[in-house]
């Protein structure tokens, strides 16, 4: 695979297991999970599920930029949550990092997340 990086920032928090943070593969980069984590403290961000939400998005635009674009060349997103009355709240905050067309999206319930964020996303982009 010689037409693969890895992408890494400390922008963004650093992996926590064995993982990269994305990994570029011509011009489409696989972007890994990211939950609220303060990329400077490496502590959880959470005052608020709305503060979770921005730094998880903030975390994703770091990696996008370190992968020489930015959160709007992200195709489709996943968001995990580990309770679903927080759609709305998602759809608004999201609406301020995103330009339209926005990306393909799922958004998913679980039961449990890393380090106890309520909401994780991860992503396909292309750069």
């Amino acid at each position: 695979m010689s037409n693969r990086s890895i992408v890494s920032t400390e922008n963004a928090p650093a992996a926590i297991g064995t993982y990269s943070q994305a990994v570029k593969v011509g011009n489409t980069v696989y972007l890994s999970g990211q939950i609220p984590l303060n990329p400077t403290t490496m502590e959880m961000v959470d005052d608020s599920f709305e503060a979770e939400t921005h730094q998880v998005f903030k975390n994703l635009s770091a990696v996008m930029e370190a992968a020489g674009g930015s959160i709007n060349h992200i195709v489709k997103l996943n968001i995990f949550l580990t309770d679903l009355s927080h759609f709305a709240t998602v759809n608004e905050i999201m609406a301020q990092y995103f330009e339209q067309p926005y990306p393909a999206r799922a958004a998913i319930g679980v039961a449990q997340l890393p380090k106890g964020a309520r909401i994780e996303a991860d992503g396909v982009a292309s750069v």
